[in-house]
């Protein structure tokens, strides 16, 4: 544990993080970590912070060393996708039992679980996930990595990420120092290039990753390593050999990017592939870096063509929704990247932005939000469902854009909702993904259900109807009023009678 909190540590006292630099040296000993929900351990812990970022490794077999809960909770959680290896959908665990635990035999069923997972799949390597469980109970899972890397030959890497040492946000960047320990570097290339990039923090949700390649590869420019989206383990272990990177999410992983150019060398700069404008810098910068780095400056004007033939082509397909989404309000309930890229993308077809959510968002992100949007008010760290729905049924938006956990507020609020995070079904990167997300936002807000189902019921809209029922209503009212003043309504008393 007390190499954990040594890792721990150094990771919190990150020198590119704007907000880290702002402190004193006392502050920045305490670390950013915020305590953890209760009952939050799927998508809140360390832990799962981890596997989100190493799990799109596609070929590698990831064990996780705990009880059977850990990895049901943690597996397929994400909606990356693979265009080759299936391993990563595997789940492997070594299902710890109270029995084993209580008599310390956690690191023999780790051992023998490599064993049988290089016997059945043999896999380039194996990623061993270190939990609450195991990390109390004192397992080495580093030496007992160690052994069977030499014992069997093949790469084992402990990811020294258990739940109770943070949040997620910690667990994405132990996972990258663990990338760094034990991966990148490890294999040398024998292709490299002068128009090698590295893509850190890109998912390819949804395959998104996937209409952004065939870009580059028009470019020229190779990919060695998009981690952690569909990647290879050789990719991330040659990585270090990469000319520039760009990172996508820097919440995620800014001290991956920025260690990388500590020591191999890689620059880095951090953009967007939402919306037409962000993904034309990102391509510009992209080139430039690598100019900078020794490529032919011929590319610029290559990606400067690129970048006009597919504007004019997205434009085309955009047009016929700018009427139709013309000052239609927006509210954005995520954070991140897509506080501010997303935001600029809607902007730039005529949507008006009534609210984002900045609440895993960088210094960088909310700087860029207030250049865009040039109101702070719009800017919330984060909204209760009270506050949602309330904002959401007095018709302050037309359309919530969000993660799955508070869908059900907007529908609730009869408005429309749109899935902008990792369980979302279709690409929004890119040009093409902005023409899908645009055409995925009119669907939404024209869909005919929202007109029904805002709609009185018809016993609540029919006037007529209504009057009669009531008429009716009071005319036997006072029927019985009458009945009863002539002593020929029967009482409780005189039914009782009558019965016996």
């Amino acid at each position: 544990m007390n190499s954990l909190s040594a890792k721990i540590q150094d990771v919190f006292d990150e020198p590119a993080c704007d907000k880290n630099r702002g402190k004193d040296a006392k502050a920045r000993k305490e670390g950013c970590a915020s305590p953890l929900t209760p009952g939050a351990a799927a998508g809140g812990c360390a832990f799962d912070g981890a596997k989100i970022v190493l799990q799109p490794i596609t070929d590698v077999a990831h064990l996780v060393h705990a009880p059977l809960a850990c990895e049901g909770n943690s597996w397929d959680n994400r909606g990356a996708a693979s265009s080759g290896p299936s391993l990563w959908r595997t789940s492997f665990t070594t299902d710890l039992t109270e029995l084993e635990v209580v008599m310390g035999q956690g690191e023999r069923k780790l051992f023998k679980a490599i064993r049988e997972i290089k016997e059945a799949y043999a896999p380039p390597a194996v990623f061993v996930y270190s939990t609450c469980v195991t990390a109390l109970m004192g397992d080495d899972i580093e030496a007992v990595c160690k052994r069977a890397a030499e014992k069997f030959g093949l790469a084992v890497v402990p990811i020294n990420a258990p739940g109770l040492a943070g949040s997620k946000n910690l667990g994405n960047k132990l996972a990258a120092e663990a990338l760094l320990d034990h991966v990148i570097g490890t294999v040398e290339p024998d292709d490299a290039g002068p128009y090698d990039i590295n893509i850190l923090g890109e998912f390819n949700l949804s395959g998104e990753f996937w209409l952004i390649k065939p870009l580059l590869d028009r470019l020229g420019i190779r990919v060695r390593a998009c981690i952690p989206g569909d990647a290879r383990y050789i990719d991330v272990a040659s990585a270090h050999r990469a000319r520039a990177a760009m990172v996508v999410c820097s919440t995620a992983l800014i001290n991956l990017a920025r260690k990388m150019d500590e020591r191999w060398d890689i620059p880095f700069f951090e953009g967007s592939f939402y919306g037409i404008s962000d993904t034309s810098q990102a391509l510009r910068d992209m080139a430039r870096l690598l100019v900078r780095k020794g490529a032919d400056p011929e590319i610029l004007g290559r990606t400067e063509t690129l970048i006009a033939d597919q504007e004019a082509g997205a434009s085309k397909k955009l047009e016929a929704y700018r009427r139709r989404l013309q000052g239609k309000r927006v509210l954005l309930n995520t954070g991140g990247v897509k506080s501010w890229s997303v935001v600029h993308a809607l902007m730039e077809i005529g949507m008006e932005i009534v609210g984002t959510s900045v609440k895993k968002s960088t210094v960088e992100d909310k700087e860029r939000i207030k250049q865009i949007l040039k109101d702070d008010n719009q800017m919330f760290e984060q909204m209760s469902a009270r506050d949602l729905y309330t904002m959401l049924s007095e018709g302050q938006a037309d359309i919530m854009l969000s993660g799955g956990r508070t869908q059900f507020v907007a529908l609730k609020a009869k408005t429309p909702w749109l899935d902008i995070n990792q369980e979302r079904q279709h690409p929004y990167a890119g040009y093409d993904g902005m023409a899908e997300l645009v055409r995925q936002i009119d669907l939404a807000i024209h869909n005919p259900i929202w007109s029904q189902v805002r709609e009185r019921a018809p016993w609540d809209c029919q006037p007529g109807v209504k009057d009669e029922q009531a008429s009716a209503k009071n005319e036997t009212a006072t029927v019985h009023a009458a009945q009863e003043f002539a002593g020929t309504t029967p009482t409780i008393s005189a039914s009782v009678e009558k019965i016996r």
